[in-house]
């Protein structure tokens, strides 16, 4: 099998892929066509299918195997797939441990690396929070490890979730030691929590796509909900305390416009919202990176505002 990854433009394209997407549409001219994305553990890739009715396009949708030949060609710095034929492949073609995309690092190592900052943190209460989801709740513990942290846009793979929260858990301890201001139980503790409402918002892969709950209410609040629950079984937890790590979680986004229902009025969430934004940022940056073979500019790209362009000393 020829993994998405290692596509170069100009490629024969002639494998089994997991059909993650599919919809109809039309050219200016009036033509149908099919946008399909195509996935394996490895990533994604945009295909076109511009001759949806043609004899060798067989019957297929979303979640489907497909058996896929076409050619490779680059679109405004992107790659693409221009499907020539198509086929739906049955159970036993496939093994679906190939077309599920998992983080590149070890996801038991990162959760102990999380266990054991919990027990760096010095509040009994804030422990015994903390240890009450990621110890003791061992149904939301395999969803965390699970899940993805976003939908399409950044550490959108199995391990996801996890990856972020530890890599903003992580910057956040580093800002405590450069800013004694902070309350480092506080932060951390609001690090580690600030996506668990992801494990609700998304379903697991390969659909990875917003459930009803995630539509309706989001992962924010829905975060805020979960600690509340577990605050409610902890005998003696401080009502400030619950207030203010429910506040970093409710305006971790920052600014009413991205989705945050609270704009940051402590110092910790302030701090938050800048780690949490840095590493989607630097993760998605790298993904697009990583899933271009330009080596100038790339063209402009919505979320950074900017025409983007890799290192030259890369």
């Amino acid at each position: 099998m020829k993994y998405i990854k290692d596509y170069r433009d100009g490629d024969r394209v002639f494998d089994i892929y997991l059909c993650k997407h599919k919809t109809s549409a039309t050219t200016k001219n009036g033509k149908p066509y099919d946008n399909v994305i195509l996935q394996d553990k490895t990533g994604t890739i945009d295909a076109k299918i511009w001759e949806p009715n043609s004899a060798g396009i067989a019957e297929f949708d979303s979640l489907d195997y497909v058996e896929v030949y076409g050619e490779i060609t680059s679109f405004q710095g992107a790659l693409q797939v221009n499907v020539k034929r198509v086929r739906l492949c049955q159970e036993g073609e496939y093994d679906p441990a190939d077309y599920l995309p998992v983080s590149s690092k070890n996801i038991d190592e990162m959760y102990k690396e999380l266990l054991g900052i919990i027990d760096s943190l010095e509040n009994e209460y804030v422990k015994k929070l903390l240890n009450a989801f990621f110890r003791e709740d061992d149904e939301f513990g395999k969803a965390f490890r699970k899940s993805s942290a976003a939908k399409a846009i950044h550490h959108g793979f199995i391990g996801g979730l996890l990856e972020h929260s530890l890599s903003v858990t992580k910057l956040c301890d580093y800002y405590c030691s450069a800013y004694p201001v902070l309350n480092r139980d506080l932060l951390l503790a609001a690090a580690m929590l600030h996506d668990i409402g992801k494990t609700k918002e998304l379903s697991p892969f390969p659909e990875n796509d917003y459930t009803d709950d995630g539509q309706l209410l989001g992962h924010i609040v829905m975060g805020s909900e979960m600690i509340s629950e577990k605050v409610r079984r902890i005998s003696g937890f401080p009502a400030g305390l619950a207030g203010e790590i429910k506040h970093c979680i409710l305006a971790h986004h920052g600014k009413y416009e991205y989705g945050s229902p609270k704009v940051p009025a402590l110092i910790e969430a302030v701090a938050l919202n800048y780690a949490d934004d840095t590493d989607a940022k630097i993760q998605t940056f790298s993904e697009i990176l990583n899933g271009t073979q330009e080596t100038g500019w790339m063209g402009y790209n919505r979320l950074f505002e900017s025409n983007l362009r890799k290192t030259r000393l890369n």
